[in-house]
């Protein structure tokens, strides 16, 4: 009785989910067709008053995809609490109904607590894994920006080849002019180390010619000391004494 009742369950989900995605393609039809009458309406229009086609027409702010994404899954679960039925729990169950009406309803009702928790708790899990916050908030920006792009956005040519190399070429140019900048920055710097290296050289070279002259001063003081000392105090004086 259990599986049974498990799989009409699981049948009603894939209806429900069926039915979505038929609600979803009847409503890109009607949203594509009223975008060609109010197409249509603004070109007549336009053709009537002498207003130009071109002129930007105010349009409602657009809800975020965050909002809507939880107003769908909102609704998929209200949709899903709503085929859980207990009367189709008490035709899978019919005869625990039977006996125990009330505890059968209290049953159903604890099953279906349990099964909307669980499932809201799946739902925040993938929100929080899969970052759908963020996500969908760049999206939301990243349209906003578009709106103020003239031109029409990048799309792939069909070749593969072309569309690498205008993807990587930019890259490795930019690569490339980052390599030279720093190539002259630091020729740049070895140039003025050089440069300070050669001043200290010249600093060294300066000061040992210095220290090499007071030396020879030095000595030739000494030499003259030594010759006005002798003059004044000859060595056979100090022999005969």
């Amino acid at each position: 009785m259990g599986y049974s009742w498990r799989v009409g369950e699981n049948v009603n989900i894939g209806r429900g989910k069926m039915e979505d995605v038929a609600n979803c393609r009847s409503n890109e039809t009607s949203l594509r067709d009223s975008g060609q009458t109010s197409g249509n309406a603004r070109s007549v229009v336009s053709v009537q008053t002498g207003v130009p086609e071109n002129v930007p027409v105010k349009c409602e702010p657009r809800r975020s995809r965050l909002k809507v994404f939880n107003k769908v899954m909102e609704k998929s679960l209200q949709r899903l609490i709503a085929d859980a039925s207990f009367n189709r729990f008490a035709h899978s169950f019919h005869p625990l109904c039977k006996q125990n009406p009330q505890m059968a309803e209290v049953i159903h009702k604890q099953f279906v607590s349990d099964l909307q928790k669980a499932i809201q708790e799946d739902i925040n899990k993938v929100i929080e894994e899969g970052d759908l916050q963020v996500k969908l908030e760049e999206l939301d920006r990243l349209e906003e920006q578009a709106k103020d792009t003239p031109g029409p956005a990048w799309r792939p040519s069909g070749v593969p080849e072309q569309d690498v190399c205008s993807v990587l070429i930019p890259y490795h140019r930019g690569q490339e002019e980052y390599v030279r900048r720093e190539l002259r920055k630091l020729q740049k710097e070895n140039a003025a180390l050089a440069q300070r290296v050669q001043s200290g050289r010249d600093t060294i070279t300066h000061t040992e010619q210095c220290i090499s002259a007071a030396v020879d001063e030095w000595k030739a003081s000494v030499a003259d000391l030594e010759s006005f000392v002798s003059s004044f105090c000859p060595s056979e004086n100090f022999e005969s004494l």
